[in-house]
């Protein structure tokens, strides 16, 4: 065997791998989102992927891990909140991460998995901490470094915990008239409060 067809052959399996890891991985986003964290099942990933579960259970280990790593996928968008809150000037703080966020939320690519997200979140405990760890350790610290504040943290999370509320009601409980308003409106009524919990004294 000639080393080309040697390197080609070695170089095959990994391919295979990979690709066999991210259609498991596309699967699993799609079930979460469509069924919820209670409803979803590694066997049922698995039939959907084509793929033994053993397969599922070897790339991402339990049910709650292959969440974690389907979620931080679908909430990558919103990662980039530090950048928002850092790019200008502190009286404008507020006006930026809620502008940010609530283009992401706007936007129907990256509303539907967030709206998956929360569900599971909020229906279940296991979920629930996944997201918990990941919004604590991606976001709200990194958006506490940006602020030259004591309880930094602690603005940080009120923030969120503002922001995080007028998605709930906007988006997944759909709460009139705040459903229907025109988002610039929204806006303008919630940025002073995020800037309040940010920067207020």
């Amino acid at each position: 065997m000639s080393d080309t067809a040697s390197r080609r052959r070695g170089r095959r399996p990994r391919t295979e791998s990979a690709d066999t890891r991210d259609r498991i991985l596309a699967v699993a986003r799609e079930e979460f989102s469509e069924r919820g964290y209670d409803k979803t099942s590694v066997r049922g990933i698995a039939k959907a992927a084509g793929v033994d579960s053993a397969l599922v259970h070897h790339y991402f280990g339990t049910k709650e891990q292959i969440f974690a790593e389907a979620i931080e996928v679908a909430f990558a968008p919103a990662l980039n909140a530090p950048e928002a809150v850092a790019d200008g000037p502190p009286d404008g703080v507020g006006e930026r991460l809620t502008r940010f966020i609530f283009g992401v939320w706007e936007n129907p690519t990256t509303r539907t998995p967030l709206l998956a997200i929360l569900r599971s979140a909020v229906n279940n405990e296991t979920a629930a901490a996944v997201f918990r760890r990941m919004v604590a350790s991606q976001l709200l610290r990194r958006v506490a470094a940006q602020l030259d504040a004591p309880d930094a943290e602690l603005r940080a999370e009120l923030a969120a915990a503002q922001l995080v509320g007028c998605a709930m009601m906007r988006y997944v409980i759909k709460l009139e008239p705040l459903a229907s308003a025109d988002v610039e409106q929204v806006i303008a009524r919630v940025a002073p409060v995020v800037q309040g919990y940010l920067t207020g004294s």
